[in-house]
């Protein structure tokens, strides 16, 4: 049996993560087996490990290289770098990889950039699909500092919506800037509305704030809650300016991820998507990276390598 190392949750939240030796995994008939040279923790998974529950491995976006082919024949061959959206286990020397969610990576781009794209980026083609065309389309972003926020913010804007980005800090505002936002306010409050569209992610008093703000017929699109606050609603708020509008609720999952990530891959690689990435650490420091994650001290993605890259 070949032994590998991986991070395992500890339950402590200073602390969240360890090494443990385990076992190389065996990948069924449909997966590859990657050597990971990257990985991107998410802010979401950062409340898991709060308080584990038994087994759990996490680890849901990583970039590396196929050292074994899938044995159905599907998939990339050996020596292929690829980047992969697997359902666990990422944070790790080696991953068991379905290969209906991975994509090959051209020469052009790097473990680091391709392992800040899956989860962040597909939360975002997804969430604009849901939401329609955008294009003149005003636009209202809550949350818009974080991974997908700011994959939303380019897209959206590429397609001809006018973006209104919500973040608390300047100089996150003047990235969002950059990306084609119309115009950034630090709170939902100060938005000058109505907004034909609404994509929210803070929860709190942040929905009822951005709902104010929304055109009569217009929807909200509630994709998470960062703040950890829950909503209350009047729902005779409705009355007093978004009379008729929507509120859906939307979460990404669902594989195949496959053609999603290779189109993500394939935006970077025309440069219209730069994934923002606000470090770039030795996976030595996951814990502490895990915790500035959560504690919002990390602009954009946070990137961990592991030294496998040849």
């Amino acid at each position: 049996m070949i032994r590998m190392q991986r991070l395992i949750p500890t339950g402590d939240p200073a602390r969240p993560v360890e090494f443990a030796d385990d076992a190389q995994p065996v990948p069924a008939a449909d997966e590859a087996l990657v050597r990971v040279e990257a990985f991107a923790p998410n802010r979401g998974e950062t409340f898991l490990l709060e308080d584990p529950r038994p087994g759990l491995l996490p680890g849901k976006d990583l970039a590396g290289l196929v050292v074994q082919a899938a044995a159905d024949g599907s998939g990339p061959p050996i020596g292929a770098r690829v980047v992969s959206h697997p359902p666990r286990g990422g944070w790790a020397e080696y991953a068991a990889v379905p290969t209906h969610s991975l994509a090959v990576l051209p020469d052009g781009i790097d473990a680091v950039r391709a392992a800040a794209l899956p989860l962040a980026g597909i939360t975002a083609l997804r969430l604009l699909r849901t939401a329609g065309s955008v294009a003149g389309r005003r636009v209202l972003l809550t949350g818009a500092a974080g991974g997908v926020g700011h994959y939303l913010t380019e897209l959206a804007a590429a397609s001809g919506a006018d973006v209104t980005a919500v973040t608390a800090t300047a100089a996150r505002g003047e990235r969002l800037l950059a990306r084609g936002a119309t115009s950034v306010v630090r709170d939902a409050a100060e938005a000058r509305g109505p907004f034909d569209l609404v994509l929210e992610s803070t929860g709190g008093a942040a929905l009822p704030q951005a709902l104010a703000r929304l055109a009569a017929g217009g929807t909200l699109i509630w994709f998470g809650q960062a703040s950890r606050t829950p909503v209350t609603l009047d729902f005779f708020d409705f009355f007093a300016g978004p009379e008729g509008a929507s509120i859906r609720h939307f979460h990404y999952a669902g594989a195949p991820y496959g053609e999603d990530l290779a189109t993500l891959v394939r935006l970077v690689e025309r440069g219209r998507l730069h994934p923002e990435i606000g470090r770039v650490d030795d996976w030595a420091r996951t814990a502490g990276t895990l915790v500035d994650l959560r504690e919002r001290r990390i602009r954009g993605k946070a990137v961990l390598t592991t030294g496998a890259a040849r």
